[in-house]
């Protein structure tokens, strides 16, 4: 039995405004280490795009240049330590523009100081997609910033026609293939580290990809598009607990008739890379590979769409076929039907226990992973807070028995002691961060979504001694 950490990696501390691949996610680790948790939990690492959510990401594959250690560039001789300026080290929210701002330079500046090294050209040559990344954003700057779908038509019809020379472009290609070399320079560096210490790590991926990206804008026949790349339907859910008028994301639907076709080829790279940079796959809206919510692009909210049926056994019988050791963790939350409970059985993937939302709830525990909450949810402390009467009777009579002194601990010492395999605390959770403090609201765009950080580690540091203890108490410190 173990207990892990739910934490962002941008919701590090951080000198540079926001948590990245440096010295205090190190420090992390060695507080996991310390106080015997053995998986940490991080949101999807690709490059945030539209409202800085990491689930509509401008890429499946790369990685946001965004977390890139910015001394270990001094390390390499690509940056000096007094050309590094901090950046609201101290603030408890994550500016990300201003932060990408103050970033930009100094990385432009360690690209222009960078000799193109054997390694180098040995990673250009693994990661078969970085080319196709590079140049999307080197297109997407070239067309000010704008998505795909509104750039000039010879950039819009590259990946078909391949029309133009792309010398001129070759520096910044260059530059965001340097990114992506020190992103997975530094990503498996911290995760060997991790690993090293007995600590796995469960990445998250999104099942849909952004309109905007290059996943959507090199392979436009994997997806119901429109003649000008604009899309026919959209993904997101129905009402349910969420959202009394559903959530619409706004993704563009899969094509799986044509995914079937050439064997799933795109859905099993994709999760084939996650699955090397993580040890595990949480796969967000798992259900949608049994049914998903198809709603017109003509349609404001998501009350309107259908359920169609996806191909999920043939999808999962060919990815193990291929690649037999693969990790993945189903989110099956919300409203759902049998079939998508047998689809997960069949491949023993676990599901997800929510405090929040099953406390009342019978489970099979043996099949799940305990939360007390997602990054979806509000915090434990804020949840408590807004509970009708009936509710709070039901979670004091739960909790009869807890001697700690903090409701917070009260309540994830109970998680701790349901008898599921892995339970997952957030961080914001650990820390009985209030309402305020919510990481991300569903159905809401901008801030303060996904902006929440640890200014500092006081007071992480004294709740992981807590953590500790409850681990202990439970059970839960088995070796890896």
């Amino acid at each position: 039995m173990k207990a892990g950490i739910l934490c962002p990696i941008s919701a590090l501390p951080s000198s540079y405004g926001v948590g990245d691949f440096g010295k205090n996610a190190y420090t992390f680790v060695d507080q996991l280490k310390k106080s015997d948790v053995k998986i940490w939990q991080i949101l999807p690492l690709n490059p945030l795009a539209y409202g800085n959510s990491p689930y509509q990401p401008y890429s499946s594959y790369a990685g946001d240049e965004l977390y890139i250690d910015l001394e270990d560039l001094v390390n390499d001789g690509l940056l000096e330590k007094d050309e590094l300026k901090t950046f609201n080290k101290q603030a408890e929210t994550v500016e990300y523009e201003a932060v990408r701002t103050h970033k930009e330079d100094l990385l432009r500046l360690a690209y222009k100081r960078f000799e193109f090294n054997d390694d180098f050209k040995q990673f250009i040559k693994d990661n078969k997609w970085v080319e196709g990344y590079a140049l999307f954003r080197t297109f997407k700057l070239t067309n000010e910033g704008k998505p795909w779908t509104e750039w000039h038509e010879e950039y819009k019809e590259f990946p078909k026609q391949q029309s133009f020379e792309l010398l001129p472009f070759e520096k910044e290609i260059n530059y965001q293939e340097f990114l992506q070399y020190y992103f997975f320079k530094q990503w498996y560096a911290l995760k060997k580290y991790a690993n090293d210490q007995g600590i796995m790590i469960i990445g998250d991926m999104p099942i849909y990809v952004g309109l905007d990206s290059a996943d959507c804008w090199l392979d436009q026949e994997d997806f119901l598009l429109e003649e000008d790349g604009t899309p026919s339907f959209v993904a997101g859910v129905p009402p349910d607990y969420f959202s009394e008028f559903g959530q619409r994301w706004g993704n563009p639907i899969y094509d799986w008739n044509h995914l079937e076709k050439t064997n799933f080829k795109f859905w099993i790279d994709r999760i084939h890379s996650a699955n090397k940079l993580y040890d595990e796959v949480r796969i967000d809206h798992f259900r949608g590979f049994d049914t998903y919510w198809k709603i017109p692009t003509s349609e404001p909210t998501a009350v309107v769409g259908e359920w169609v049926e996806a191909p999920g056994y043939a999808l999962f019988d060919k990815l193990f076929e291929e690649y037999p050791d693969t990790h993945i963790l189903a989110e099956d939350l919300g409203l759902l039907r049998d079939e998508v409970y047998e689809l997960r059985d069949h491949y023993n993937f676990k599901g997800m226990y929510i405090f929040q939302f099953h406390y009342k709830d019978e489970f099979d525990f043996d099949k799940v992973v305990v939360y007390s909450g997602t990054h979806d949810n509000d915090t434990l402390m804020g949840w408590y807070d807004n509970l009708d009467k009936d509710s709070l009777k039901d979670v004091e009579l739960l909790l009869d028995g807890y001697k700690e002194r903090k409701l917070h601990r009260q309540m994830i010492h109970y998680c701790m002691d349901l008898p599921a395999e892995s339970v997952i605390i957030p961080v914001w959770d650990l820390l009985g961060e209030p309402e305020t403090s919510r990481f991300n609201t569903p159905g809401t765009i901008g801030s303060p979504n996904w902006e929440w950080k640890m200014s500092r580690f006081t007071e992480f540091n004294k709740e992981m001694k807590f953590m500790k203890k409850i681990i202990h108490d439970t059970n839960r410190d088995e070796t890896l």
